[in-house]
């Protein structure tokens, strides 16, 4: 099976252009497009996390996908490395139209990804090099490295505005529109609901006069 795999990072993006470079490609060797995958998603987001990890792990050995360019795989080295290795260990071929990559079992094809794969670990430990400077370099000037103990949380918010809350839920004011106004989830202020039991009764009162006000 041959698959044409295509990806927009935008809405207003338009795939029809790669589209037609990859039929165009496959015409020259006299191939045909038996399946095409299309999605709207930012390349920075993991492929395994995205349509291409899902086709992916239902390829097979010998079948062939097909991408514009290595881009339209991943924005990130290392994730693109995955995606090679994964498609090496299922025996399924790669092309690029754009650059002229080919990942299939040749020697070329492995001593391509050796390269690909040198490069993205050099990648991984540059990242951790600068990672590990920027924490000695704050730590150096005095900086509180992680979350303060007992620092300033969303749930503080609530605590602080817990009798204005309890009001809130008196006069009929839903739970959502609560989270709305704070800026906070659902979770957090479940959370802040079991912590004070005058929030709960407060929720549970409300839901008492919204359904005697509803009886059906």
């Amino acid at each position: 099976m041959t698959i044409g795999y295509l990806r927009v990072s935008t809405g207003k993006q338009h795939p029809a252009n790669q589209q037609d470079e990859i039929k165009r490609f496959a015409t020259s060797r006299n191939w045909t497009i038996d399946t095409w995958v299309t999605e709207v998603v930012s390349g920075k987001k993991r492929g395994q996390d995205r349509k291409l990890g899902a086709l992916l792990r239902k390829m097979k050995q010998g079948d062939t996908l097909i991408v514009t360019e290595i881009s339209r795989l991943s924005r990130t080295l290392t994730d693109v490395m995955a995606i090679m290795d994964k498609c090496l260990k299922k025996g399924i071929n790669l092309y690029t139209t754009k650059e002229g990559y080919t990942f299939d079992d040749s020697i070329n094809s492995k001593v391509l990804c050796f390269a690909f794969g040198l490069v993205a670990e050099i990648e991984r430990n540059l990242i951790s090099m600068r990672t590990k400077e920027a924490l000695t370099l704050r730590k150096a000037n005095g900086m509180v490295l992680g979350r303060r103990k007992g620092s300033y949380t969303k749930l503080n918010v609530l605590i602080d505005n817990k009798q204005k809350i309890i009001q809130m839920l008196d006069q009929g004011v839903s739970i959502t529109q609560i989270c709305k106004r704070y800026a906070l989830s659902r979770d957090t202020f479940d959370k802040f609901k079991r912590r004070f039991p005058s929030v709960q009764q407060a929720v549970n009162g409300k839901r008492y006069r919204f359904k005697k006000q509803n009886p059906f």
